[in-house]
């Protein structure tokens, strides 16, 4: 009988242990782009402090940075970016690093200082699409949503200026740095900006010209390094952060405008 009391107080010995391993503090650095993706992150690393993950959330004013810390293991985790700019990333710059779970949809926009909707839009009117890779094809893919131009049905996530096929008010499509749109607005007629962006610079998402709508395969993702895709840690937080609370947060924080994929 003493022998079993042993055995049964090593074994629950080794449970205890095992939940202490569950609960030991972590600590993670989590990039994002300036904007409100990290107020949404700041609030899931609150919930993750609870169950003691100390999420550090790192903001970057340009969209190469995030990418570049997480390669060079600055940061452990990131999310501001879609699966079609992480591959374009890797393939250029061979980053050693992988999507994990679905974020939020932030939706691109159309907005302008000059013009209140679409149809006011005149003849040989200037526009301003992002200057990398993908976001330019999805800048692409937000005009022809609303009916200002048509691209060759293949162009896809590759799509480029080369790729309009019918351009029937004549727009004059500039490429300029994605930061950089919101404040070119005064010399423009209206611009594609992406919501981070537009909230960093005071536009109101609702005042847009149009939004992307939940259909958008430009959906955010979480992304980190190979070696990192089963980190304890960073399973739980994503968890934390695709659960109820934060999805709340996310509906009463921006009325609707971010969109969640769970």
């Amino acid at each position: 009988m003493f022998r079993k009391l042993i055995t049964l107080a090593a074994a629950a010995g080794l449970i205890l242990s095992a939940g202490a391993l569950a609960r030991a503090d972590a600590n993670l650095k989590v990039g994002v782009s300036a904007g409100p993706y990290a107020d949404i992150l700041r609030y899931a690393a609150d919930l993750s402090a609870k169950e003691g993950i100390h999420a550090q959330i790192i903001e970057f004013t340009d969209w190469t940075q995030p990418n570049e810390a997480l390669n060079a293991g600055d940061i452990d985790l990131n999310n501001f970016q879609h699966v079609p700019y992480l591959n374009n990333q890797v393939k250029t710059r061979g980053y050693d690093i992988i999507p994990l779970d679905k974020s939020i949809i932030v939706p691109f926009g159309l907005y302008s200082k000059k013009i209140d909707k679409i149809a006011d839009i005149k003849d040989g009117a200037t526009t301003a699409i992002p200057n990398d890779p993908s976001n330019g094809a999805r800048g692409l893919e937000l005009l022809q949503q609303a009916g200002l131009i048509k691209l060759k049905p293949d162009a896809g996530v590759t799509a480029t200026v080369a790729d309009i096929v019918d351009n029937p008010k004549h727009l004059k499509i500039k490429e300029l740095e994605a930061a950089q749109l919101p404040r070119a607005l005064d010399d423009l007629d209206f611009s594609v900006v992406s919501l981070n962006y537009a909230v960093s610079a005071g536009l109101d998402p609702k005042k847009a010209l149009i939004l992307e709508d939940d259909h958008s395969q430009w959906g955010l993702v979480f992304a980190a390094k190979p070696k990192n895709k089963d980190n304890p840690a960073i399973v739980r937080f994503i968890q934390i952060y695709r659960s109820e609370p934060v999805k709340e947060f996310i509906k009463q924080k921006f009325g609707g405008v971010i969109l969640t994929t769970w």
